[in-house]
This record gives C-alpha cells, sequence and structure tokens, in this order.
C-alpha cells in the first residue's frame, strides 16, 4: 500500500506539472493542428499514468479522471472548445480542476423557479438518505450466502450508482471549494428515467454526456451529414458515441483488473446506442407513446437486464466486492494507526462468510 501511496502522489504531481504546461500551451500557440499536436504528449502520458496504480479505488478513478475526461476535454481545448477554452481564458486555478475533475459549471440559470439555496438544502437532504442507504447496502452483504445471485446483481448496480453519485459529489464539493463555483449534479436520479435516451443523455453520468456531445456526436454527425440526410446522420453518430463510451469502458475496467478485455462491456453500450437509435426512429415517427407510469419500470429493466448479461460478468470476474472491501480495511487501518498495509493483507469482514 505504501508503494501505491506513493505512485498515486508521484502520478498526481506529474498530472498537475502537465496541466500547466497545456495552460501554458493554450497562451502561446493558437487553436488548431498544431495546438493539437503540442498536447499530444500529455494525451499519451494521461493514457499511461492510470497503469501505474494497480488498486480499483485509485487507479480506476485515476483513469475515468485523466485517461478519459481530461484527454477528452484536451482534444476540445486544442480546438478552442470546451470548458478549457474561453475569452478571456480562464485562470490557472479553474483550468486545473476543470481539466482533470469531473466537474461541470451549472448553468446561470435554473430549470425552475425555486431560490438556489432551496435547491441546495433538497440536493443535501437527498445526499443524507442515498448515504443512508449505502451504509444499508453494505451491511446486507453480510447476508450474500442467503441471497439470489440475480438479486446480488441487482443490488451492485445501485452500489454502483451510490458509490459513483457519492465520490462525484465529494469531488464536486472539493472543487467547489477551491474554485467558489457552483457545479451541475452528476447524476439527476437515474432510476426516473422514462426512456433510454432520456437515460443515457440526462440523467447517467451527466459530466460523461457533456464531454462525449461535443468530441465524438457533433463531429461524427457532421462529417455523416456529407454522406447522407440528417436523420441518418444522428444515428450513426448516436452509434458513434455509444462505441467510443464502450471502449473506454473497457479502457478502466482493464486499468482495474488488469485482466484481458472481452469486448462484453463495449457490446453492451453498442447494444444500448442500437436500443436508443431505435427509440429515436419511434418516437419521430410517432408510432408510441407510453405513460410514465410504464416507460419508468420498461427502462430500469432493460438496463438492469443488459447489465446482468454483457456488464456485470467482466465487472465481477477481477473480484471488485472483495478487494473494495479489502482496500477500504487498509484505508481505515491508515486512518486510525497511521499504518500502511497492503490490500491482499487486510482482513475483509465479508470473506468470512
Amino acid at each position: 500500500m505504501e508503494g501505491e501511496v506513493g505512485n498515486f502522489i508521484v502520478v498526481w504531481i506529474v498530472v498537475f506539472t502537465c496541466l500547466l504546461y497545456c495552460y501554458t500551451i493554450g497562451k502561446f500557440i493558437p487553436k488548431g493542428t498544431t495546438r493539437l499536436l503540442a498536447l499530444s504528449i500529455v494525451t499519451c502520458l494521461f493514457l499511461w499514468f492510470p497503469l501505474k496504480l494497480t488498486t480499483m479505488h485509485l487507479g480506476g478513478l485515476t483513469s475515468f479522471f485523466i485517461a478519459w475526461l481530461a484527454n477528452f476535454k484536451l482534444l476540445l481545448f486544442a480546438y478552442g472548445k470546451g470548458p478549457l477554452s474561453s475569452d478571456p481564458p480562464i485562470p490557472l486555478s479553474r483550468f486545473v480542476p476543470m481539466a482533470c475533475l469531473p466537474i461541470k459549471i451549472a448553468s446561470t440559470y435554473s430549470r425552475s423557479e425555486s431560490p438556489i439555496q432551496e435547491t441546495k438544502i433538497t440536493a443535501k437532504k437527498g445526499y443524507l438518505v442515498k448515504l443512508s442507504l449505502f451504509g444499508m447496502l453494505l451491511k446486507v452483504y453480510d447476508y450474500n450466502q442467503y441471497i439470489h445471485p440475480k438479486v446480488m446483481m441487482s443490488l451492485y448496480c445501485f452500489h454502483i450508482y451510490f458509490m459513483l453519485e457519492i465520490v462525484l459529489d465529494m469531488v464536486a464539493y472539493v472543487a467547489r471549494t477551491v474554485v467558489q463555483m457552483e457545479f451541475e449534479p452528476p447524476f439527476d436520479e437515474p432510476y426516473l428515467a422514462t426512456s433510454l435516451q432520456d437515460f443515457w443523455g440526462k440523467r447517467w453520468n451527466r459530466m460523461v454526456t457533456s464531454i462525449l456531445h461535443p468530441t465524438i456526436y457533433d463531429p461524427v454527425r457532421s462529417i455523416s451529414l456529407r454522406f447522407v440526410s440528417r436523420k441518418w446522420a444522428s444515428l450513426v453518430a448516436i452509434f458513434t458515441t455509444f462505441l467510443v463510451s464502450g471502449v473506454m469502458h473497457e479502457f478502466i475496467f482493464y486499468n482495474i483488473g488488469r485482466l484481458k478485455p472481452s469486448g462484453e462491456v463495449t457490446c453492451f453500450f453498442l447494444l444500448h446506442g442500437v436500443l436508443v437509435s431505435i427509440e429515436v426512429c419511434i418516437k419521430r415517427m410517432g408510432l408510441l407513446h407510453l405513460p410514465t407510469i410504464v416507460s419508468r419500470p420498461l427502462t430500469l429493466g432493460c438496463v438492469l437486464i443488459t447489465c446482468f448479461w454483457l456488464f456485470f460478468p467482466p465487472f465481477l470476474r477481477f473480484k471488485p466486492e472483495v478487494r473494495g472491501c479489502q482496500e477500504t480495511v487498509a484505508f481505515l487501518e491508515f486512518v486510525t494507526t497511521g499504518r500502511l498495509i497492503s490490500p491482499c493483507n487486510a482482513s475483509c469482514p465479508y470473506l468470512s462468510s
């Protein structure tokens, strides 16, 4: 664990140094291909850095933060687009967290007429509820030998959602304190989605959506318009966006588990790309309109079933519940006693069963 913590610190020191270089490049090299070439060495390093980390939490989060989001933001920055580009340029104190953290500045207007303070209070209450549910979920794992495997997979879905929202909210809180700005919440109650388009486009991991749209969807759609009609161009762009998302998830899974990619995660996102495309076509033709009471369970059921089929099998092969528990025990040991131990040597209470 000591070596892992040391590697983590070194990796992020170099990440901050690279972002300082990128910020300087933006001041002296005009947007375009030349700036892209100047930034390419950083994007290569950001793909390589996560390979230096072997723990699930540190390696997985670093992969997501820099290998995916930061690289895509730098790609937009090379052409004067995205959250890192503005006129006048944003200060370095905002450039660095905006580049390497999964945050997006909130719109200056609110979708509702409620005061911002009231919205914050509501969000805090929801956060406390989800944190409590996450703690209860961890306790349920004490009885996993009595729970059907399919039910356990359903619990993993909520585990991933709660864990991601808690971690990303904590990151956003730290960034909000540093840059003194409000950020959009990373999730918008995905369990209330009324369609797959609503789930992926507006509710689930909104930071990823906001980055994939300008980096993949818009360019692919623009290029496709030269060869096909507007209707087909958007479908090609949707499918390509899900393909890229699948490849990036495969990369993150590899960094977490260090197992040979099976392609199942990519197939999961390709399948949803096809399903979203079909959904878009049906909506355009006005063939079907389901009431909310029907569309919500259908949407959630579709996500769960396809997760059971293609997403969870490769995820569970590297035993995330065991490794995650061991890493948590090792972290708590460090917090309480100041002693660094290897997660492999940590005794997880959930392994006794």
